[in-house]
Protein backbone atom coordinates (compact mmCIF):
# COMPACT_ATOMS: atom_id res chain seq x y z
CA UNK A 1 0.00 0.00 0.00
CA UNK A 2 1.06 3.59 -0.97
CA UNK A 3 1.87 5.86 2.07
CA UNK A 4 -0.45 9.04 2.46
CA UNK A 5 0.85 12.55 3.90
CA UNK A 6 0.08 13.85 7.11
CA UNK A 7 -2.96 15.66 7.27
CA UNK A 8 -4.02 17.93 10.06
CA UNK A 9 -7.47 16.92 9.80
CA UNK A 10 -8.84 13.48 11.03
CA UNK A 11 -9.63 11.00 8.34
CA UNK A 12 -10.78 8.06 10.37
CA UNK A 13 -13.22 7.86 13.47
CA UNK A 14 -13.88 4.79 15.35
CA UNK A 15 -16.80 5.16 16.82
CA UNK A 16 -18.39 2.70 19.79
CA UNK A 17 -22.06 2.25 18.49
CA UNK A 18 -22.94 1.36 22.25
CA UNK A 19 -24.80 -2.27 23.10
CA UNK A 20 -27.57 -1.90 20.72
CA UNK A 21 -30.08 0.00 21.18
CA UNK A 22 -29.97 3.19 18.56
CA UNK A 23 -30.30 6.21 21.12
CA UNK A 24 -27.48 4.16 23.24
CA UNK A 25 -24.76 5.71 20.93
CA UNK A 26 -23.06 9.18 22.76
CA UNK A 27 -24.35 12.50 21.32
CA UNK A 28 -20.43 12.26 19.67
CA UNK A 29 -20.65 8.99 17.94
CA UNK A 30 -24.22 10.28 16.59
CA UNK A 31 -22.37 13.29 14.81
CA UNK A 32 -19.45 12.03 13.54
CA UNK A 33 -22.21 9.04 11.44
CA UNK A 34 -24.18 11.85 10.64
CA UNK A 35 -21.08 13.81 8.71
CA UNK A 36 -18.70 11.02 7.26
CA UNK A 37 -18.52 10.34 3.51
CA UNK A 38 -18.19 6.41 4.11
CA UNK A 39 -19.35 4.18 6.93
CA UNK A 40 -17.85 0.99 7.76
CA UNK A 41 -20.24 -0.73 10.44
CA UNK A 42 -19.47 -4.21 12.02
CA UNK A 43 -22.16 -7.01 10.44
CA UNK A 44 -24.63 -8.16 12.50
CA UNK A 45 -23.27 -6.82 15.94
CA UNK A 46 -24.14 -2.91 15.20
CA UNK A 47 -27.74 -2.32 14.76
CA UNK A 48 -27.84 -1.52 10.99
CA UNK A 49 -30.93 1.35 12.67
CA UNK A 50 -27.73 3.51 13.72
CA UNK A 51 -27.37 3.93 9.59
CA UNK A 52 -30.40 6.31 9.83
CA UNK A 53 -28.17 8.81 11.16
CA UNK A 54 -25.86 8.61 8.05
CA UNK A 55 -26.13 11.47 5.63
CA UNK A 56 -28.24 10.18 2.07
CA UNK A 57 -25.20 9.92 -0.12
CA UNK A 58 -22.89 8.18 2.41
CA UNK A 59 -21.45 5.05 1.06
CA UNK A 60 -21.80 2.16 3.90
CA UNK A 61 -19.72 -1.39 3.75
CA UNK A 62 -20.63 -4.26 5.86
CA UNK A 63 -17.24 -5.62 7.67
CA UNK A 64 -18.53 -8.91 8.04
CA UNK A 65 -17.66 -9.79 4.59
CA UNK A 66 -14.58 -7.67 4.78
CA UNK A 67 -11.12 -8.94 5.76
CA UNK A 68 -8.55 -6.61 7.49
CA UNK A 69 -7.07 -6.00 4.53
CA UNK A 70 -9.87 -5.17 2.78
CA UNK A 71 -11.02 -2.74 5.48
CA UNK A 72 -7.67 -1.05 5.28
CA UNK A 73 -7.54 -0.93 1.51
CA UNK A 74 -11.48 0.81 1.79
CA UNK A 75 -9.80 3.01 4.21
CA UNK A 76 -6.97 4.03 2.08
CA UNK A 77 -9.27 4.81 -1.02
CA UNK A 78 -11.74 6.87 0.80
CA UNK A 79 -9.16 8.83 2.17
CA UNK A 80 -7.42 9.31 -1.09
CA UNK A 81 -10.53 10.92 -2.35
CA UNK A 82 -10.75 13.26 0.61
CA UNK A 83 -13.49 11.61 1.97
CA UNK A 84 -14.23 11.16 6.10
CA UNK A 85 -14.51 7.67 7.52
CA UNK A 86 -16.76 6.34 10.44
CA UNK A 87 -15.47 2.67 11.30
CA UNK A 88 -18.36 1.57 13.58
CA UNK A 89 -17.67 -1.31 16.29
CA UNK A 90 -20.36 -2.72 18.59
CA UNK A 91 -20.44 -1.71 21.89
CA UNK A 92 -16.68 0.31 23.02
CA UNK A 93 -13.71 -0.31 20.28
CA UNK A 94 -11.64 -0.64 23.43
CA UNK A 95 -12.93 -4.11 24.25
CA UNK A 96 -13.08 -7.02 21.90
CA UNK A 97 -12.86 -4.80 19.26
CA UNK A 98 -9.73 -5.60 16.95
CA UNK A 99 -8.82 -1.90 16.68
CA UNK A 100 -5.61 -1.65 17.54
CA UNK A 101 -4.47 -3.50 14.09
CA UNK A 102 -6.03 -1.20 11.98
CA UNK A 103 -4.92 1.74 13.80
CA UNK A 104 -1.34 0.53 13.32
CA UNK A 105 -2.14 -0.36 9.80
CA UNK A 106 -3.63 3.51 9.49
CA UNK A 107 -0.07 4.44 11.33
CA UNK A 108 1.70 2.65 8.28
CA UNK A 109 -0.11 4.88 5.28
CA UNK A 110 0.36 8.11 7.75
CA UNK A 111 -3.52 7.99 7.98
CA UNK A 112 -5.06 10.40 11.22
CA UNK A 113 -7.62 8.70 13.59
CA UNK A 114 -9.53 9.48 16.37
CA UNK A 115 -11.51 7.50 18.68
CA UNK A 116 -15.10 7.97 20.11
CA UNK A 117 -15.96 5.58 23.62
CA UNK A 118 -18.95 3.63 23.34
CA UNK A 119 -21.48 1.91 26.13
CA UNK A 120 -20.30 -1.83 26.16
CA UNK A 121 -22.95 -4.49 26.23
CA UNK A 122 -21.92 -5.25 30.51
CA UNK A 123 -23.23 -1.54 31.19
CA UNK A 124 -26.41 -1.49 29.20
CA UNK A 125 -27.36 -5.02 30.43
CA UNK A 126 -27.04 -3.61 33.67
CA UNK A 127 -29.32 -0.53 32.87
CA UNK A 128 -31.51 -3.14 31.61
CA UNK A 129 -31.74 -5.32 34.81
CA UNK A 130 -31.06 -2.76 37.51
CA UNK A 131 -28.16 -4.08 38.45
CA UNK A 132 -25.26 -2.54 40.88
CA UNK A 133 -21.93 -4.49 40.10
CA UNK A 134 -20.08 -2.66 42.91
CA UNK A 135 -22.28 -3.85 45.76
CA UNK A 136 -20.60 -2.63 49.26
CA UNK A 137 -19.92 -6.00 51.40
CA UNK A 138 -20.39 -7.78 48.53
CA UNK A 139 -18.05 -6.77 45.21
CA UNK A 140 -16.33 -3.89 44.86
CA UNK A 141 -14.96 -4.72 41.73
CA UNK A 142 -15.96 -5.79 37.88
CA UNK A 143 -13.88 -8.61 35.64
CA UNK A 144 -14.48 -8.14 32.11
CA UNK A 145 -13.48 -11.56 30.45
CA UNK A 146 -14.12 -13.78 28.16
CA UNK A 147 -13.19 -17.92 27.54
CA UNK A 148 -10.59 -18.84 24.95
CA UNK A 149 -11.91 -19.88 21.70
CA UNK A 150 -10.75 -19.30 18.42
CA UNK A 151 -8.26 -16.21 20.23
CA UNK A 152 -6.59 -17.66 23.22
CA UNK A 153 -6.32 -15.72 26.37
CA UNK A 154 -3.36 -15.86 28.62
CA UNK A 155 -2.85 -18.93 31.00
CA UNK A 156 -2.84 -16.01 33.71
CA UNK A 157 -6.23 -15.22 33.05
CA UNK A 158 -8.04 -18.12 32.67
CA UNK A 159 -11.44 -18.58 34.40
CA UNK A 160 -10.66 -20.28 37.55
CA UNK A 161 -7.98 -17.49 38.29
CA UNK A 162 -11.11 -14.64 37.85
CA UNK A 163 -13.37 -16.73 40.04
CA UNK A 164 -11.07 -17.20 43.21
CA UNK A 165 -11.62 -13.09 43.86
CA UNK A 166 -15.30 -14.03 43.83
CA UNK A 167 -15.93 -10.46 42.19
CA UNK A 168 -18.67 -9.44 39.88
CA UNK A 169 -18.13 -10.74 36.56
CA UNK A 170 -19.01 -10.23 32.76
CA UNK A 171 -17.78 -12.90 30.57
CA UNK A 172 -18.14 -11.82 26.61
CA UNK A 173 -18.23 -13.98 23.82
CA UNK A 174 -18.77 -17.52 25.81
CA UNK A 175 -22.43 -18.52 24.74
CA UNK A 176 -20.97 -21.51 22.65
CA UNK A 177 -19.22 -22.78 26.00
CA UNK A 178 -21.59 -22.68 28.96
CA UNK A 179 -21.13 -26.28 30.13
CA UNK A 180 -16.66 -25.59 30.40
CA UNK A 181 -17.70 -22.02 31.84
CA UNK A 182 -19.81 -23.23 34.69
CA UNK A 183 -17.04 -25.82 35.65
CA UNK A 184 -14.44 -23.62 35.25
CA UNK A 185 -16.18 -20.97 37.40
CA UNK A 186 -16.80 -23.43 40.31
CA UNK A 187 -13.55 -25.02 40.10
CA UNK A 188 -12.39 -21.57 40.24
CA UNK A 189 -14.39 -21.17 43.71
CA UNK A 190 -17.82 -19.57 42.91
CA UNK A 191 -20.72 -21.90 43.86
CA UNK A 192 -23.08 -23.92 42.08
CA UNK A 193 -25.84 -21.53 43.24
CA UNK A 194 -23.61 -18.35 42.90
CA UNK A 195 -26.45 -15.98 40.90
CA UNK A 196 -25.45 -15.91 37.16
CA UNK A 197 -27.36 -14.56 34.53
CA UNK A 198 -27.62 -14.40 30.42
CA UNK A 199 -28.49 -11.20 28.61
CA UNK A 200 -29.80 -12.20 25.04
CA UNK A 201 -28.63 -8.71 22.68
CA UNK A 202 -28.78 -6.54 25.93
CA UNK A 203 -30.54 -3.34 24.77
CA UNK A 204 -31.93 -4.02 21.39
CA UNK A 205 -35.34 -4.59 20.68
CA UNK A 206 -35.47 -8.20 21.15
CA UNK A 207 -32.92 -7.99 24.40
CA UNK A 208 -33.97 -10.72 27.15
CA UNK A 209 -32.56 -11.59 29.84
CA UNK A 210 -33.22 -15.04 32.25
CA UNK A 211 -31.61 -15.15 35.74
CA UNK A 212 -29.88 -18.83 36.95
CA UNK A 213 -27.07 -20.09 38.67
CA UNK A 214 -23.73 -20.81 37.78
CA UNK A 215 -24.63 -24.69 37.54
CA UNK A 216 -27.89 -24.19 35.75
CA UNK A 217 -25.95 -21.67 32.62
CA UNK A 218 -26.20 -24.21 30.10
CA UNK A 219 -29.55 -25.42 30.79
CA UNK A 220 -30.95 -22.01 30.45
CA UNK A 221 -29.28 -21.06 27.72
CA UNK A 222 -30.97 -24.31 25.72
CA UNK A 223 -34.65 -23.76 27.31
CA UNK A 224 -34.40 -20.08 25.97
CA UNK A 225 -32.98 -21.11 22.44
CA UNK A 226 -30.14 -18.87 23.02
CA UNK A 227 -26.88 -19.76 21.32
CA UNK A 228 -24.75 -16.45 20.63
CA UNK A 229 -24.98 -12.83 20.87
CA UNK A 230 -25.20 -13.12 24.73
CA UNK A 231 -23.45 -11.46 27.94
CA UNK A 232 -23.15 -13.81 30.55
CA UNK A 233 -23.03 -12.43 34.38
CA UNK A 234 -21.58 -13.82 37.37
CA UNK A 235 -21.67 -12.52 41.21
CA UNK A 236 -23.46 -12.27 44.49
CA UNK A 237 -24.87 -9.03 43.09
CA UNK A 238 -27.44 -10.46 41.15
CA UNK A 239 -29.32 -11.28 44.34
CA UNK A 240 -30.03 -7.31 44.88
CA UNK A 241 -29.71 -8.11 49.00
CA UNK A 242 -27.29 -8.54 51.51
CA UNK A 243 -25.10 -5.49 50.82
CA UNK A 244 -24.11 -3.15 53.03
CA UNK A 245 -25.38 0.87 52.40
CA UNK A 246 -23.07 3.44 50.93
CA UNK A 247 -20.84 5.84 53.41
CA UNK A 248 -21.26 8.77 50.78
CA UNK A 249 -24.84 9.37 52.15
CA UNK A 250 -24.66 8.39 55.48
CA UNK A 251 -25.23 10.96 58.11
CA UNK A 252 -22.88 10.11 60.30
CA UNK A 253 -20.31 10.46 57.88
CA UNK A 254 -18.54 13.64 57.03
CA UNK A 255 -17.50 14.17 53.49
CA UNK A 256 -15.81 17.46 51.61
CA UNK A 257 -19.30 18.89 51.20
CA UNK A 258 -21.01 17.91 54.13
CA UNK A 259 -20.55 17.54 58.16
CA UNK A 260 -21.81 14.27 59.64
CA UNK A 261 -24.69 14.75 61.74
CA UNK A 262 -24.41 14.38 65.29
CA UNK A 263 -27.89 12.91 65.58
CA UNK A 264 -27.46 8.99 66.06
Amino acid sequence: MDSISADPKTDVYFVGAGPGAKDLITVRGRDIIARCDVIIYAGSLVNPALLDYAKSDAAVLNSARMTLEEVIDAIRKAVCEGKTVCRLHTGDPSLYGAVREQMDALDGLGIHYESCPGVTAAFGAAASMDLEYTLPGISQSLILTRMAGRTDVPETESIESWAAHHASMAIYLSTGMLEELSSRLIAGGYSEDTPAAIIYKATWPEEEYHYCTVRSLAATAAEHGIRKTALVLVGDVLSGHGYEKSRLYDKTFSTEFREASQDR
